[in-house]
């Protein structure tokens, strides 16, 4: 269940009827409450309303025909918990079932949000290349992990294969954008950085050369390589369209991208260029193999997985309405 609020104006729709018309006696929609003129700027009423998620994009399409998304406003609200019975009633009329539901306005509006190049993105990458570059020198796989947690890539990620699956070229540029040139500034940081500290002598060619056992995957690419990053891609699209964060930090410490930019940033501050060449291919592999994995994730999202959770509930033969709490 997901909470719909929208605010709407007294302005002509676009279809001829009104949003509180299309919430009026919907099976999918429940506790409808409406505040008559209750709306200021812009002035009409203010309607909420608890939603089946699984219906929730369908209906905002519905919303957005009316014209309210320009002459009023619609706000979603997320809902932790739903315990009364008219709940269970309203998600057994919604088809599929809300863990599998893809809001869709809602993953437009994180894709817009990441591929904004803001400090804190940019802050957040170089923090992650900075301790990846300790990680290797120190040959510490604690801290690898650590520094793919911290970085904030894999948004960017996701909002270059929303915007290739629903045909918003702006979104893939600004993402592959964001993407280049924020490493690309990191990278040359932390190389200037790396290269003052081997000048204090606090590290040399040798510390990056050497065999590294916890570390040496970072610019060694192989079949498993592109395997991780494809398997990444897909949890981590399923992760944000789902509304399941927490499985993202899985997808974080699973692909090496802020690994290998530091060492490649390690490897052009040193002039190694074996460690360069594997950093580069392996940076590559990483966001490649996401970007193709997550767009086809989304794809089979959009297109089959109504059919998808059909074919799931006839194979598992199992109602909602059994697993429910009531």
């Amino acid at each position: 269940m997901r909470h719909a609020r929208p605010p709407a104006a007294h302005r002509a729709p676009r279809t001829g009827r009104s949003g509180a018309g299309l919430l009026t006696e919907n099976p999918v929609v429940t506790n409808l409450v409406r505040f008559p003129a209750a709306s200021v700027a812009p002035s009409g009423d203010l309607i909420e309303a608890d939603v089946a998620r699984e219906a929730a994009s369908s209906l905002l399409d519905d919303l957005s025909a009316t014209g309210l998304d320009d002459a009023g406003g619609i706000v979603l609200m997320p809902l932790s918990a739903t315990p009364f019975k008219r709940a269970y009633e309203v998600e057994e009329a919604a088809a599929g079932d809300p863990d599998d539901a893809v809001v869709w306005d809602v993953i437009k509006a994180q894709a817009a949000a990441s591929v904004r190049p803001t400090i804190t993105f940019h802050l957040f990458l170089l923090v992650a290349t900075l301790i990846a570059g300790i990680a290797v020198l120190t040959d510490s796989s604690i801290l690898v992990v650590g520094a793919m947690v911290v970085g904030p890539e894999f948004s960017t990620v996701a909002a270059i294969c929303t915007g290739i699956v629903l045909g918003k070229p702006r979104l893939v540029a600004g993402g592959l954008k964001l993407l280049v040139f924020g490493f690309a500034a990191v990278i040359t940081v932390t190389a200037l950085i790396a290269a003052g500290g081997a000048l204090l002598g606090w590290f040399d060619a040798a510390d990056l050369t050497r065999a590294r056992p916890q570390t040496g995957f970072i610019y060694r690419p192989d079949r498993w390589s592109l395997m991780v990053a494809l398997l990444a891609g897909i949890a981590g699209v399923l992760a944000l369209s789902s509304d399941k964060a927490n499985a993202l930090v899985g997808v974080f410490i699973s692909v090496t991208t802020v690994p290998a930019a530091a060492n490649l940033a390690l490897g052009l501050a040193l002039w190694a260029t074996d460690e360069i060449k594997g950093s580069l291919a392996q940076l590559g592999v990483n966001i490649v193999g996401m970007i193709v994995a997550g767009t086809l994730t989304l794809l089979v999202q959009r297109f089959a997985w109504v059919h998808v959770d059909r074919a799931s509930q006839r194979l598992f033969r199992t109602s909602r309405s059994s697993t429910s709490p009531r």
